[in-house]
């Protein structure tokens, strides 16, 4: 079992901690940002119209009896 540390030892330990991080810059921010959107919108796209295709084929499938 970890041993308990008071509040404010443990708010030291977060800043220190948070200190090493390397943040990223604001320009890659915005670059992964937008290559996140661009993905996405891909995907959307993509799934739509597999969407579209497959309630076709199926309408087709299914109105062959009719």
């Amino acid at each position: 079992m970890a041993s308990k540390t008071n509040p404010f030892t443990f708010l030291q330990q977060v800043r220190s901690e948070t200190s090493k991080v390397t943040w990223p810059s604001r320009r890659e921010t915005m670059i992964s940002t937008l290559m996140v959107l661009v993905m996405v919108s891909f995907a959307a796209a993509f799934f739509f119209g597999a969407d579209q295709l497959m309630g076709w084929l199926m309408s087709l499938v299914l109105n062959v009896g009719a």
